[in-house]
């Protein structure tokens, strides 16, 4: 060892800096390549722009679905931004229309998908962070479930963030939780923690940076005001049974670590997740009928 470093100092410094630029170089065209993990198993941002990569990564399992919601709800996100600063009004048309309100919930019920694309424009805070969450966890699910799987697991668990909301709307004593309106990807994302953990169980993953993970955000409504934890706790019971129910496969308890056959998983998913939409319709509709305006009204 000591010969290489005396060998090492002898060459010409001209040498040395071209050696130097050499690894640099190597360096810049591997990180340019490979993933760079700002966040466990997340890939580069790189590959939002290219065409190419994302065919490649959808033949290849990548987050293409990830990418897309990210790309959606920043992109309404901005229209939020700019209605806020030259047009209130229409923004708040836009937010209207879509941000979900158990008291209007069952007669607006697209509201239970557009919730999940809205954020709240005057602070990026709101956005920023969901996003950074979906981009740390998303991948990974995305890897493992599939396309389509994952997207299904994804939008379930928002509806579900909406009938979380329902649910305690129908048990609190007065009218306050019909009354509250929320929008937001949370419901989503704590479907997507839920499943995550599942996952971790089933393979006997360290779970410590998880829970505290988890603990974070469930004690962000006791933090910040104004959150809907109640499409926090929606969203994680109905992500996480989703996924208990397709891991409960022998075969893929047996296949540790691999993914099954996508077209036996798509299938798993979309038999499983109608049976909990219609559980999920048939507790809203026994919700709404402690609804003042509702439809049994």
């Amino acid at each position: 060892m000591l010969l290489a470093v005396a060998a090492r100092r002898r060459q010409p410094r001209s040498r040395r800096r071209t050696t130097l630029a050499c690894n640099v170089g190597n360096a810049f065209r591997y990180s340019a390549g490979m993933p760079y993990n700002l966040f466990p198993g997340s890939p580069n941002l790189r590959s939002l722009l290219s065409r190419h990569a994302i065919r490649s990564q959808w033949r290849s399992n990548g987050p293409v679905v990830v990418s897309a919601i990210i790309v959606i709800c920043t992109a309404i996100w901005v229209v939020e931004l700019l209605l806020s600063l030259v047009w209130p009004a229409g923004l708040e048309a836009l937010v209207g229309f879509g941000r979900i309100a158990p008291l209007t919930a069952l007669q607006r019920p697209w509201t239970f998908i557009t919730s999940m694309f809205l954020h709240q424009p005057r602070t990026l805070l709101h956005i920023l962070f969901n996003m950074l969450t979906l981009w740390s966890v998303g991948p990974v699910l995305e890897r493992l479930m599939g396309h389509w799987p994952f997207l299904i697991l994804y939008m379930l668990s928002g509806i579900g963030g909406g009938a979380g909301m329902m649910v305690w709307a129908a048990l609190a004593p007065g009218y306050q939780g019909w009354l509250t309106a929320a929008y937001g990807a949370s419901g989503a994302l704590f479907g997507l923690f839920a499943a995550m953990m599942v996952v971790f169980r089933r393979t006997g993953q360290e779970m410590t940076s998880m829970f505290i993970w988890m603990a974070i955000n469930f004690a962000m409504p006791l933090i910040v005001p104004g959150i809907a934890w109640q499409a926090h706790v929606g969203g994680f019971v109905v992500g996480g049974l989703l996924t208990l129910l397709l891991t409960q496969a022998p075969r893929l308890r047996r296949r540790t670590g691999s993914v099954r056959p996508r077209a036996d998983l798509l299938t798993r998913t979309l038999a499983w997740g109608a049976v909990l939409l219609a559980v999920m319709i048939a507790v809203m509709l026994a919700c709404e009928v402690a609804n003042p305006i509702g439809l049994f009204s």
